[in-house]
């Protein structure tokens, strides 16, 4: 994966594969809502061993039922880049799994 820093286009032009998720304040960033907290909870955890697999982590937020990631490239100036994406695509695919929306 690439961590050249997006243009704003670039990004634009992503999110619209990714709904849900936005730019806000330099990051990509998504909140879902489970059903319970034990789903939320393990959703986290799913999301955890993702972060790891890529050794690319957002800030993750557990919630009573919310999972939030925020999430930018620090070695590229904390600009978006295409790693970023590449965890964003990965959680949206684990998601339904856990009942998230």
């Amino acid at each position: 994966m690439s961590s050249q820093p997006l243009s704003q286009k670039e990004i634009e032009d992503r999110l619209r594969e990714l709904p849900g998720w936005a730019f806000e304040d330099d990051r990509i960033v998504r909140t879902y809502r489970l059903g319970t907290h034990i789903a939320a909870s393990a959703m986290v955890a799913h999301i955890a061993a993702v972060q790891d697999e890529l050794n690319h982590h957002s800030d993750l937020s557990l919630g009573y039922d919310t999972v939030r990631l925020a999430v930018n490239t620090h070695s590229a100036g904390d600009a978006v880049t295409e790693t970023d994406f590449e965890l964003a695509q990965r959680v949206q695919a684990l998601a339904p799994a856990h009942g998230a929306s």
